[in-house]
């Protein structure tokens, strides 16, 4: 058994509550004591000098797409849409998906984040279910993660142009939860709400009947997967919560009937904004053939306008947000992940602490594992960063990987200045 302490430093526990002078002690892959201020104990195998720094529950990324092709150091402009989206003309199959998502995880990994809930496969095979089996049995490095199928849209014309009889309808929805249930996903993602980026007005056209999502949730829930959706029109999130959905992506133009649908589920229900990419789309898209024409024409502009509108009150109701999503496009890479938390606190009025919480506390609920995860307490998992400065001071530091001292995830020390020490010396190894 290997005892760890971490002393020296502010711990935040990942409640709403501002960081405090305290030492955190792990054994194996557990936390065993939280305790304030500082005891001087050397009765560790190793300790980690944490001075500076606040050791802070990991990250968990709450809409993720690895299987999206571009990260951090690896941009792939070829899928950016609607500019470009000639990456689909050059798919070399399965093990070369599965390579890439493997990058994409470790990438997402060190970037803070030890937890990652997919928001749904770039194609329509088992990639994210190899990569999350692959990562939980330490093949490979990358975030433990809820694999999602592919997104289902409801039009039969399928996008290599063939179409899909017995698409639509109430029996397809059902039979497709189950194909993706037995192919070993954890949830299933639906595009209940059509978006602007593919068609003018999109993101107000709800793609599905009350009868066909009600159909999707009575078949998830008799083989136990969970739903999420893609859901911007008001509409579209009444039927995701009507029939029993999960996690609910954007919900931009929520009205006072959304919002009281969902305030009713609060305790149940997760909804992820993902401004990262609508920001990106409106500043940032230039370089990639998005200027600001384009990011009104996609309706970047005024969905970052809308969500600045809708969160506030989401806030003001206590319906779980959490930072996070549609990481994975060239002006988006995957990696950067951690500037959703900014965009809480800047554009959709969270206090920091507030997004610090909902992208650790909250983060293990949407996991499924809030009795273990995203909380530094006794019998949590040990997921833990060490980052220099204080987060809930300016959660900016966060997305300077060279402040993420130490990333530990199940109780191994995923990144460290250098090897552990023996005890009665920093992991640094200074007396």
């Amino acid at each position: 058994m290997t005892r760890t302490l971490f002393t020296g430093g502010l711990v935040f526990d990942g409640t709403p509550t501002a960081p405090q002078p305290g030492e955190v002690v792990i054994e194996d892959d557990r936390i065993v004591e939280v305790r304030p201020g500082g005891t001087g104990s050397t009765d560790a195998d190793r300790i980690v000098d944490a001075s500076g720094c606040t050791v802070m529950p990991g990250l968990v990324e709450s809409h993720a797409h690895l299987t999206f092709p571009s990260a951090v150091g690896h941009i792939d402009p070829r899928f950016n849409p609607p500019v470009d989206v000639s990456f689909f003309r050059h798919i070399e199959g399965f093990e070369a998906e599965l390579a890439r998502a493997e990058r994409n995880a470790a990438i997402l990994l060190d970037a803070g984040f030890t937890s990652a809930y997919s928001a749904g496969s770039l194609l329509p095979m088992p990639t994210e279910v190899a990569l999350r089996d692959r990562i939980r049995a330490g093949v490979v490095p990358g975030p433990r993660m809820r694999a999602a199928s592919m997104e289902r849209d409801n039009h039969p014309v399928r996008p290599d142009g063939h179409t899909e009889p017995d698409w639509q309808g109430p029996e397809a929805c059902d039979a497709f939860v189950r194909q993706q249930a037995e192919l070993g996903f954890d949830s299933v993602k639906f595009l209940l709400s059509n978006d602007d980026v593919f068609i003018e007005g999109g993101s107000q056209l709800t793609q599905y009947t009350q009868e066909e999502a009600d159909a999707a949730g009575r078949a998830a829930r008799e083989v136990g997967v969970w739903l999420n959706c893609h859901a911007q029109s008001a509409e579209s999130v009444k039927i995701a919560v009507r029939a029993g959905f999960r996690s609910i992506y954007h919900c931009t133009y929520a009205d006072e009937e959304a919002l009281d649908l969902l305030e009713s589920v609060k305790d149940e229900v997760f909804v992820s904004p993902a401004p990262g990419i609508l920001y990106a789309n409106v500043h940032e898209g230039a370089e990639f053939g998005i200027d600001r024409a384009m990011a009104e024409k996609m309706g970047s502009a005024a969905a970052l306008e809308a969500m600045a509108e809708v969160y506030p009150e989401i806030r003001r109701r206590g319906i779980k947000a959490l930072p996070g999503g549609d990481y994975g496009f060239p002006n988006n890479p995957i990696g950067r992940n951690a500037r959703d938390l900014e965009l809480f606190v800047d554009l959709l009025g969270y206090t920091p602490l507030e997004a610090l919480s909902a992208a650790t506390r909250t983060g293990g609920e949407v996991m499924g594992m809030g009795d273990r995860l995203g909380l530094l307490a006794p019998g949590y998992l040990a997921d833990l960063l060490v980052v220099a400065g204080n987060p809930a001071e300016d959660v900016r530091v966060l997305q300077d990987r060279d402040n993420l001292r130490y990333i530990v995830q199940d109780g191994q020390f995923r990144k460290q200045p250098s090897a552990a020490a023996p005890a009665g010396t920093s992991a640094d190894g200074s007396r």
